[in-house]
């Protein structure tokens, strides 16, 4: 069951609901029970919250060209790795080494957020975001989320928009 929490986190927090109160960006903080058994903590969250899966973004983090790089794509959707590396300019792309993936963001796995990472990684942010008022991201741990406008997700994080997620 979700539980909505405070608009602008409240005191404490994770990194990224601290990030985002000293940037003054308005926010909502979504809480639910998390399933350790669920299979995909996106789609989880998607229906803890009640939220169209096309809100609820997923961030993964990727090695394009021996840098780690954050891509931010919808949970019902997969992320496009040759799209990837050619929105940052890159040749190749594969998913990052999930223990290195968490030692550079500071997050565990299943509660990485975009936003205050432990070491800041460029960020590619799926086109299809911008179709919403709204979306949804981890808020830096699992059966939390934090709820932010596409466009300041983008400018917290200096992502770059394309369409790197398929259906």
């Amino acid at each position: 069951m979700a539980k909505k929490q405070k608009r602008n986190g409240g005191s404490g927090g994770t990194p990224a609901t601290v990030a985002l109160t000293a940037a003054g960006t308005p926010f909502t903080v979504h809480a639910y029970e998390h399933d350790p058994a669920s299979p995909s903590y996106g789609e989880e969250a998607a229906e803890a919250l009640g939220v169209s899966p096309g809100r609820v973004f997923k961030t993964l983090v990727a090695d394009v060209d021996g840098e780690l790089t954050v891509a931010v794509v919808p949970v019902a959707g997969q992320l496009d790795l040759k799209a990837l590396a050619s929105a940052v300019g890159g040749k190749r792309a594969v998913m990052a080494d999930p223990a290195a993936a968490e030692r550079t963001t500071g997050y565990v796995r299943g509660g990485i957020s975009p936003l205050g990472q432990r070491k800041r990684l460029r960020t590619v942010l799926d086109a299809s975001a911008s179709d919403h008022a709204t979306i949804c991201v981890s808020a830096g741990r699992r059966g939390l989320e934090v709820e932010l406008s596409p466009g300041d997700l983008a400018a917290l994080t200096s992502a770059v928009v394309a369409p790197i997620g398929r259906a």
